[in-house]
């Protein structure tokens, strides 16, 4: 069974909690998830664009990279005190209210 989001936050928390200082700065961590949202975007690009990596470079896993985004948006919550859990209802909530006929179906 996978875990849900919850769990998920908790599971980060309970590693973050065993050092002195568990989260970086609520702006250090902004800085970290730009970079790891770069990081993602350059996997795509070799992927999917027209950047193609260089001769020797290894491709990094978007697999690893979304974890790596994922990992920075959870502790950003964390530290914010955010259910993530009932940040997604809300979106849901805006997507089937406001935003449901917004886009041609199939």
């Amino acid at each position: 069974m996978e875990k849900t989001i919850t769990q998920i936050q908790k599971d980060v928390d309970d590693w973050a909690q065993q050092f002195e200082k568990p989260y970086f700065s609520p702006l250090s961590m902004v800085a970290t998830m730009t970079e790891e949202c770069g990081e993602v975007a350059r996997v795509m690009n070799h992927l999917y664009g027209d950047k193609k990596k260089k001769d020797g470079e290894t491709m990094i896993d978007l697999e690893e990279e979304l974890g790596d985004l994922l990992f920075t948006i959870i502790c950003i919550a964390n530290d914010q005190n955010i259910s993530l859990a009932k940040a997604h209802e809300r979106k849901l909530e805006k997507i089937y209210g406001r935003d449901n006929y917004r886009f041609n179906r199939k």
